[in-house]
């Protein structure tokens, strides 16, 4: 019992951490399945993910307050409007992908190389903004490249939804602020039901001679893993207002180079 309470604690801390950081969760949770030497199910690493993500809904309660009581706006209309065209290409492009047969890598070394490609992407890119004008408010091109982006993250796991739809914005020249809270507007809808999809298609289709989950530690997961989503989230959407994600493109390559090294020593 200690043991699952320990694991459980850790794997949430890292995903409340790391699901709406650009540091991909994907990455951290493999980190700590290695370093903990546990099997995290799938279903566990699905549940605590939504967990991380309703979490978040209290910090955007003026967008989701305008979205009910000023839907009439043409501004809130158009918002609206671009969420949901990334979302349904995000939908779109998912279920074609898994009608398709898509199948993920099940392997560290393409994580890693998602990790480092993105870490490198937003060293180079906040060097490219330096001395730039930022957009202020997002456009339909924004909108399409966030919902492209997201898809480009769900077939290279480590590259991180929230990294991927950010690192996109900045390109077509939106300002950090609004990158960050679009790209998360668009990626709570999408993950909810992605995950809803998930939760309920493992339940239904338990695989034969499959260990039972332990409720218990998705129980406690899910609970850590809001509650530090939505302290770390609150402090990245103050963060982006005067800072660059530099520091997280250092960072995702560190890990990466963690990664790496722990293939090089036989660790996997």
């Amino acid at each position: 019992m200690t043991n699952t309470v320990i694991t459980a604690t850790i794997a949430g801390v890292v995903e409340g951490i790391t699901e709406f950081l650009p540091v991909s969760s994907t990455g951290h949770l493999l980190l700590v399945e290695k370093l903990m030497g546990q099997q995290l199910s799938d279903l566990f690493n699905i549940v605590i993910q939504s967990g991380a993500v309703l979490a978040v809904l209290p910090l955007f309660r003026a967008r989701l307050s305008q979205f009910i009581f000023q839907w009439r706006e043409k501004a809130t209309q158009l918002y609206m409007a671009q969420i949901a065209l990334a979302f349904i290409i995000t939908g779109i492009g998912g279920f074609l992908l898994k009608k398709g047969g898509l199948k993920l890598p099940e392997t560290e070394f393409p994580i890693a190389m998602a990790l480092l490609v993105g870490g490198v992407g937003f060293v180079a890119i906040e060097l490219w903004l330096k001395g730039k004008t930022q957009l202020g408010e997002v456009t339909w091109k924004v909108a399409v490249a966030v919902g492209v982006a997201q898809l480009v993250a769900a077939v290279f796991p480590g590259t991180s939804r929230s990294g991927a739809s950010i690192l996109f914005a900045l390109l077509l020249g939106l300002g950090r602020p609004a990158a960050t809270e679009f790209s998360f507007l668009v990626g709570i809808p999408t993950m909810l039901a992605a995950g809803g999809y998930e939760i309920l298609h493992r339940l239904q289709h338990a695989v034969p001679g499959a260990p039972p989950e332990n409720w218990t530690m998705v129980a406690i997961g899910f609970v850590v893993s809001a509650v530090v989503s939505f302290i770390v989230v609150k402090w990245l959407l103050r963060y982006v207002q005067t800072h660059t994600f530099t520091a997280f493109g250092w960072y995702r390559i560190a890990v990466a180079a963690l990664i790496f090294g722990l293939l090089a020593t036989g660790q996997h």
